[in-house]
């Protein structure tokens, strides 16, 4: 290895080196990352519309007409719900992140258990199996229903 090859390795190690260190701080409490809504904003916003999906395309609705099957006809219609677990699913993490947790216990639990249940839909839309997507969104609702009885004020329902 000549010298300039030398150099250039050293360059190149102490580079790495530093720029490496600037990833640590001393501050290492410093979370990089903090909602951009209210946890109000986040559920009717970014939760909600996906979730929506979910329950819009499962089960049968009864019209004066007869009963209409809601499960998607074509595959872009169940790539559009898999694409509304998988937010459903990230939501369920995101709801842990500082600043829309409320506690570190029973929040955790529910907020894990939307994941759960939305890879579950996720899984049974890219499966597409209609009977497996319905009792998920049964699954992400009876989540969301029983952390909203735990935490969210009783008027708040009306």
């Amino acid at each position: 290895m000549t010298i300039r090859q030398q150099r250039r390795c050293l360059t190149r190690g102490v580079l790495l080196t530093l720029l490496a260190m600037g990833g640590c701080s001393a501050d290492s409490g410093d979370v990089p990352y903090a909602p951009t809504g209210s946890q109000y904003q986040f559920m009717t916003e970014y939760l909600e519309p996906p979730s929506d999906v979910i329950w819009g395309s499962a089960g049968a609705i009864l019209t004066a007409e007869g009963e209409v099957d809601l499960q998607p006809t074509t595959d872009e219609g169940w790539l559009k719900v898999v694409q509304a677990a998988t937010v459903v699913a990230e939501g369920g993490n995101l709801l842990m992140m500082p600043g829309l947790a409320m506690d570190n216990a029973d929040w955790h639990e529910y907020a894990q258990g939307l994941t759960r249940a939305a890879l579950q839909a996720k899984r049974a839309a890219q499966a597409q199996d209609a009977d497996a997507l319905f009792d998920a969104g049964g699954a992400i609702y009876n989540v969301c229903r029983a952390c909203h009885n735990q935490y969210m004020a009783q008027d708040e329902f009306q």
